[in-house]
């Protein structure tokens, strides 16, 4: 847990000098007129790149980190391992993957499985040893087309547009509330905000209203596990999508809603007015829109 830290910390720090430099560079980090009154067309710049282009660093980063934050073992080249990486392949061909993605295991009780890679050309399917052990081969089958549905879709690019835009409106908000609040201290008071409040009082509202926007990219998501499980369905047979579903549907009966395993997997929320920050619909609803659909 230390090490996942230590390491997501590490990265944040280099993706935020790295868009500082970028936007230093093509002087687009001041969006104040000589009046000292915002120029909303240059902020509206300045918050677009500092969103778009943090997301992209992200995703560009994602396989590498998520390797080593979960310390993934590729497998491509295991016999012990050849079956899952056949598997992953013919469902990778039958989605038109232009290459093969990599194939990863890791350790972890946990039942989950991960797609990620910043393009089809460059994407990786892993997989956790509880979710190895703990379900049949068509239970896995189904596991495995949902998350190369996830790849032949584009999902992780579109997830970070998604997550670029809503970066971006949350500072450009914060921007905006922070500039009207000194403006109001320095009329009231004569003085404006000292540098460790304005940094202080700036992180407070941009988490504020990153907080308020992000059902916009849990809805997104969701959209997408629909999609992901309806194509995995065509790619491996609804019976196999439904039977993965209701297998973790069973795990989660069977260990509780608080148990850290469920938890881990995040694969599924409670019909309540939190759902809207769940990035996964609900298991029982994902069942019913399978049954719902035509895909055989």
């Amino acid at each position: 847990m230390i090490r996942r830290i230590v390491l997501m910390m590490a990265v944040n720090i280099l993706v935020v000098l790295a868009i500082s430099v970028i936007l230093s560079a093509l002087g687009l980090n001041n969006y104040l007129d000589s009046s000292g009154a915002i120029s909303y067309s240059s902020l509206l710049t300045y918050c677009l790149i500092w969103g778009m282009v943090g997301s992209f660093i992200s995703l560009f980063i994602s396989k590498w980190m998520i390797k080593r934050m979960m310390r993934i073992e590729i497998v491509d080249g295991s016999a012990h391992y050849a079956g899952l990486v056949a598997r992953v392949h013919d469902f990778a061909n039958r989605a038109g993957l232009p290459k093969m993605p990599e194939v990863g295991v890791y350790e972890s009780d946990e039942m989950n499985a991960i797609a990620a890679g910043r393009s089809k050309n460059n994407s990786m399917v892993a997989v956790s040893t509880g979710l190895l052990n703990r379900m049949n081969r068509d239970e896995l089958d189904g596991v495995l087309a949902h998350e190369v549905a996830h790849i032949a879709n584009g999902d992780m690019v579109t997830m970070t547009l998604v997550q670029g835009v809503v970066n971006a409106f949350a500072l450009f908000l914060t921007e905006i509330a922070t500039h009207a609040i000194e403006q109001f201290m320095r009329d009231e008071e004569g003085g404006g905000l000292s540098f460790i409040t304005h940094l202080v009082l700036h992180m407070v509202l941009y988490t504020m209203f990153s907080f308020l926007c992000y059902p916009i990219v849990a809805w997104v998501s969701r959209r997408r596990e629909f999609r992901a499980d309806s194509d995995g369905a065509r790619i491996a047979g609804k019976d196999k999508m439904v039977a993965a579903l209701a297998k973790l549907q069973s795990a989660i009966d069977e260990l509780g809603r608080t148990e850290p395993q469920v938890q881990v997997m995040n694969i599924s929320a409670r019909k309540s007015f939190l759902q809207i920050m769940s990035t996964h619909p609900p298991l029982e609803d994902r069942i019913a829109a399978l049954h719902s659909n035509s895909v055989r």
